[in-house]
């Protein structure tokens, strides 16, 4: 996708026919970059799409229903623009490392809440991808709620993770909660999350926004839907449209589980986003027994993708241990939801 001109958000969408020829893309895009407005180009579907940028007084006048090879035109009303299904009204599909998520491609996300050690994380990896796994997580650094408990083993747990990826063949993701920790993180990680703690953490999401690395970004524990989609539209606003977005539970006065997993968020957002969205039923509940159970709904509710803890001893683990999942749960779980998987959207996960 090219982006001409300024670096605001479209207010208006040009569909160009399936049969316009580049010339009229072009004289379309020079009409609008002549009128002082920006233009984000699309040619990624069937027919290309103009996103125009600038202010509506600034753009109205300009004749694009009239012009060579428009099909319609069409006002961007809500406040997210980039990330609005509106935008762009096909799914996105992101590439992590050749492992796709989007559209009918579903990714199985599972590993350590925490990196541990590199025998740790090589386990973990390698019951992962045997279960069928496609990408392995795990926590390098660890925002904890008490500053007493563990915090996580920082850059060598980004180098064991990376170690561990190469050796697995499995593309790797881990939390990022400070941008002094960006470059470190972009050399050795393939797909970054951010967390629900720093879902509002505007100036991180814009330095995300600068980079050119898969983001996956987690409802904030509080966060309505629209706060989660103006958080996604701060990354996507930068030039970084590699947005995946993750329901992991929200704060309700609900006490028998850690979170209340909305599930209802998932149709919401596919209704309104055309980014994938992945579900977490281990920070979801907090509970080990509720984990699979909320893994197969969360896939009949049209998730794109889980992301899971596994441990291969949860009752020692470092961090998070009541709600991760053993090797045997885990290949239960992945034979489960991709059988729910192939009656709902019938493609490979």
């Amino acid at each position: 996708m090219a982006r001409n001109g300024n670096s605001g958000a479209p207010e208006l969408m040009v569909l160009m026919r399936s049969t316009a020829s580049s010339d009229e893309v072009d004289h379309i895009v020079g009409l609008i970059q002549e009128s002082g407005a920006g233009a984000h180009v699309d040619q990624s579907g069937e027919a290309t799409v103009i996103g125009v940028i600038g202010q509506r007084a600034q753009i109205a006048a300009l004749p694009f229903e009239s012009l060579p090879g428009v099909e319609r035109v069409v006002p961007l009303r809500k406040g997210f623009k980039w990330v609005s299904r509106e935008y762009l009204d096909r799914d996105t599909v992101i590439d992590i490392c050749g492992r796709k998520v989007g559209g009918r491609h579903f990714a199985m996300m599972a590993g350590p809440c925490a990196v541990e050690s590199y025998e740790q994380t090589l386990q973990a990896a390698k019951d992962v991808k045997a279960a069928g796994g496609t990408l392995l997580r795990g926590g390098a650094f660890k925002p904890r709620s008490s500053p007493y408990a563990f915090q996580g083993l920082g850059v060598r747990g980004l180098e064991i993770l990376s170690a561990v990826g190469q050796e697995t063949g499995l593309p790797v993701a881990t939390e990022l909660m400070d941008a002094r920790d960006l470059e470190p993180v972009l050399e050795h990680i393939d797909l970054i999350w951010i967390g629900a703690r720093n879902m509002a953490n505007f100036n991180l999401l814009s330095e995300l926004g600068r980079v050119r690395k898969p983001v996956m970004l987690k409802r904030g524990m509080s966060a309505t839907v629209e706060e989660l989609l103006m958080a996604a539209e701060y990354v996507a606003k930068e030039g970084n449209e590699d947005i995946i977005l993750c329901e992991r539970g929200i704060r309700t006065f609900e006490r028998s589980t850690r979170f209340t997993l909305d599930l209802s968020a998932v149709p919401v957002l596919k209704r309104e986003t055309h980014l994938p969205v992945l579900v977490d039923p281990s920070h979801g509940t907090g509970k080990n027994f509720m984990v699979t159970p909320l893994a197969r709904a969360g896939v009949a509710v049209g998730a794109d993708g889980l992301i899971v803890e596994v441990h291969d001893q949860p009752e020692h683990a470092l961090s998070d241990g009541a709600q991760a999942l053993t090797l045997d749960q885990y290949e239960q779980l992945v034979t489960e939801v991709r059988t729910i998987h192939e009656v709902i959207s019938p493609v490979s996960v």
